[in-house]
């Protein structure tokens, strides 16, 4: 291991919150819960605010709301949060070329690798310069954690939340460990730490007092071994560049199950035409089209088929998938539909309609797989589908510009009308199905120094029409 603490780990304060508030000036300061807003839904991120109330990510939504009653409760907006985390990256980036992503908000960096640091002193420096530069672009704030392993770094940032810094200098860490639960440690999530609490071991320190040869026994030999060393403060893992993509996929979870054959047709072809749009932004095409299907029974089913070729072409995507989807039975209902897209390159091959084609009617005669065989088309008319516009989504009016659903419900919806460097903005309702109101694309976030400031207007009466349940949460003080 290194003797000084050049790896740092970044960890973004309550990322998909904080950007809305940064994005949202009337939630800048308030309770603000990111996460699924159907029955089904769970919180993907709260903010700090949310947080004392007793909310947290992965709690179902349902109880969230009854802790925190008052709070912004808004969809994911990933789209938005994946080009702040493109900002923030590239900032990693500019200090070493060793950048080892864990997701959009998270990842380790080995500053030693570019000379940005050499011991603790010139660690702490560019730590605290990161801050500020990520600050300055983004207007978020993150936490930095800085050790001479990935472990003990990764510690620092937790413990450095929300917004600070935290080293941990070389000889410390047996120490610091010692008295930590053997949760902190990685590989250890619920079900090994019920098994060493059973045996009596509940913090670091017992894990070192029990011996290899006892964690052996109780874990594996694998396991055993790896969870000794770190309960020693071992951990030579290093930073990884960012690894290409394997596959790209997409999937909904509905709130109510899909019974109507139709329907769950037009969802596939509406994946899959998501699907296409994201390998096409990442330069990508691919040769395996993969259908997932959950069922009502939890019951999980994926079909694949390989093309000849690598395509980003929607039409022979929504063709592949839509042949997988014969091959599924969705009788008694569908939770869970996803369309994906493996064996990646980053070229298209040409001839694919031909090839689909030319598949089909294999199939057709009988030498394809009896299980993959196409029923006989149906003319199918698509379902009317009402216009949705959940809570927390950008949309711009004719006439007073751009603003964010507020909630919406019985053909109504409720806008805020605000942008990143406005003051707090006025609310207005409109009809659903208002011509001059338009979903539209997230506006940049502001740099912290450029925000405006000002009083804010007094927070504008919900209609009595609207429940709080139909199309998103209501904005208001905790």
């Amino acid at each position: 291991m290194r003797t000084a603490p050049t790896i740092l780990h970044l960890d973004m304060d309550a990322f998909f919150a904080s950007a809305e508030q940064a994005s949202k000036p009337s939630l800048r300061g308030k309770a603000v819960v990111v996460g699924g807003l159907g029955p089904r839904g769970v919180v993907a991120t709260a903010s700090y605010e949310a947080r004392v109330l007793g909310v947290h990510s992965a709690m179902p939504m349902a109880q969230a709301r009854r802790l925190a009653p008052n709070a912004a409760y808004l969809v994911p907006r990933f789209a938005f949060y994946r080009s702040i985390s493109e900002r923030v990256m590239g900032l990693l980036r500019a200090l070493s070329p060793l950048v080892e992503p864990l997701s959009l908000d998270e990842a380790f960096v080995d500053l030693e690798a570019g000379g940005a640091a050499w011991d603790g002193d010139s660690a702490r420096l560019t730590g605290v310069r990161l801050r500020a530069d990520i600050r300055a672009v983004t207007g978020l704030t993150g936490s930095v954690g800085l050790a001479a392993s990935k472990m003990l770094a990764k510690i620092g940032s937790e413990r450095a939340k929300p917004d600070g810094l935290v080293l941990i200098e070389p000889g410390t860490e047996r120490a610091l460990l010692g008295p930590l639960s053997v949760r902190t440690l990685p590989g250890v999530g619920p079900a090994t730490g019920d098994h060493l609490r059973r045996a009596g071991i509940h913090t670091v320190e017992e894990i070192a007092e029990a011996g290899e040869d006892e964690l052996v026994r109780l874990l594996g030999k694998a396991h055993g071994h790896a969870l000794y060393a770190m309960a020693l403060a071992h951990d030579e893992r290093p930073v990884v560049a960012e690894r290409e993509a394997k596959s790209v996929s997409v999937e909904d979870t509905y709130d109510v199950d899909i019974h109507d054959r139709v329907r769950v047709a037009l969802e596939v072809q509406r994946l899959a035409d998501r699907c296409v749009g994201r390998l096409r932004g990442a330069g990508l095409s691919g040769r395996t089209i993969v259908l997932k299907v959950r069922r009502y029974d939890f019951s999980t089913l994926t079909r694949s088929e390989t093309l000849r070729g690598p395509t980003d072409d929607p039409t022979v995507i929504r063709e592949a998938a839509a042949r997988l989807l014969d091959s599924v039975d969705t009788t008694g209902g569908v939770r869970l539909l996803g369309v994906g897209v493996s064996g990646l390159a980053d070229y298209t091959q040409e001839d694919l309609f031909a090839q689909a084609a030319g598949a089909q009617a294999a199939e057709a005669e009988g030498r394809g797989p009896a299980e993959e065989r196409p029923e006989e088309p149906v003319e199918q008319q698509p379902a009317p589908t009402e216009r949705r516009l959940p809570a927390g989504r950008d949309v711009r009016h004719a006439e007073f510009g751009h603003g964010w659903v507020q909630g919406s419900g019985l053909g109504r919806v409720t806008v805020r009308f605000e942008t990143p460097g406005s003051a707090p903005g006025r609310v207005r309702t409109f009809a659903l199905d208002d011509p001059d109101l338009e979903p539209a694309e997230p506006l940049p976030l502001v740099p912290a120094a450029q925000l405006s400031s000002g009083p804010e207007p007094e927070p504008a009466s919900l209609p009595k029409w609207w429940s709080g349940t139909a199309g998103g949460g209501a904005t208001s003080r905790p």
